[in-house]
């Protein structure tokens, strides 16, 4: 969901016009995942770093447009079958707000549609600390209740029974898939800090559409866009065949043939006289 502020400056307009309009975006997205019935919908809306480095101002009037959009829209929710969900450290959100987010759930807890999870007060990486938190914690009210030292406990084979399932199972979504397809508002090229560790494999999809500007038809175009991709996985895709591996030439061969055209004639014998220099890093500033 980002773009909101730029969608009002070029326009003219206070920032706080350009998180009204994206709130309206929010809906026109949330009816039409409905009708298509996709069964989960998680948007990023509010995070962790937004709240910390966000002017306090601004953040006081995102906390009073959630609480606007929740109580305005818990109707249109339920007309469209979609259930409320929340991600993040909601602890940390003004209590009234907190009231609020639950009794939108509550009050939608028996739709069996799009479940709606907005990632408030969210961050990837806190989202994992926090995992590995929970984990300590179960550790030592165990070793506790066995009347045993943490230390013992890892011995018994505890350490080598943790795995990926057990982070998953840990962490803020683990009533969750992880997302098949990830969108990108506003053209930006970086993740930012969203679901690190579930979208491992997720599709990217990224659109230069500022959120403000983004609607249900957009969704869709993102979608039919995934639809046309293959996902492998790690693997080979389908059309892989082991026909492929006998008909490919040797890698020296290949070697060979290109290695004129990569390397000036000019640079080969200094190349081949001189030591491998180690590769550049870029780092970003």
């Amino acid at each position: 969901m980002d773009g909101n502020g730029r969608w009002a400056g070029k326009r003219a307009l206070k920032r706080f016009l350009g998180h009204q309009k994206g709130a309206e975006s929010v809906q026109f997205v949330v009816e039409t995942a409905s009708r298509i019935n996709l069964p989960w919908l998680t948007l990023y809306a509010f995070s962790l770093e937004n709240n910390l480095r966000r002017p306090k101002s601004e953040v006081s009037f995102l906390m009073k447009l959630l609480k606007s959009y929740l109580v305005g829209n818990v109707k249109r929710m339920n007309d469209n079958n979609v259930r409320m969900a929340y991600i993040g450290r909601t602890h940390d959100l003004p209590q009234e707000v907190q009231d609020t987010m639950q009794w939108a759930s509550e009050a939608t807890a028996k739709n069996t549609g799009t479940t709606l999870t907005l990632a408030l007060n969210y961050g990837a990486r806190s989202e994992i600390v926090d995992a590995v938190r929970s984990l300590l914690t179960d550790l030592t009210t165990e070793a506790h209740t066995r009347g045993c030292s943490v230390d013992d406990l890892l011995g018994a084979g505890a350490l080598e029974s943790l795995d990926e399932s057990s982070i998953a199972r840990a962490l803020y979504t683990a009533h969750m898939p992880d997302p098949d397809l990830v969108i990108r508002t506003s053209g930006e090229q970086r993740i930012s800090n969203f679901l690190l560790w579930q979208i491992a494999y997720s599709e990217i999809f990224v659109t230069d559409r500022l959120w403000p500007d983004f609607n249900g038809l957009h969704l869709l175009e993102a979608i039919n866009a995934y639809q046309h991709r293959e996902r492998r996985f790690g693997g080979l895709g389908e059309s892989f065949t082991d026909e492929d591996l006998n008909n490919l030439e040797p890698a020296e061969e290949v070697a060979a043939e290109i290695k004129d055209h990569l390397i000036p004639k000019s640079d080969a014998k200094t190349e081949s006289k001189s030591e491998a220099k180690p590769d550049v890093v870029l780092t970003r500033r």
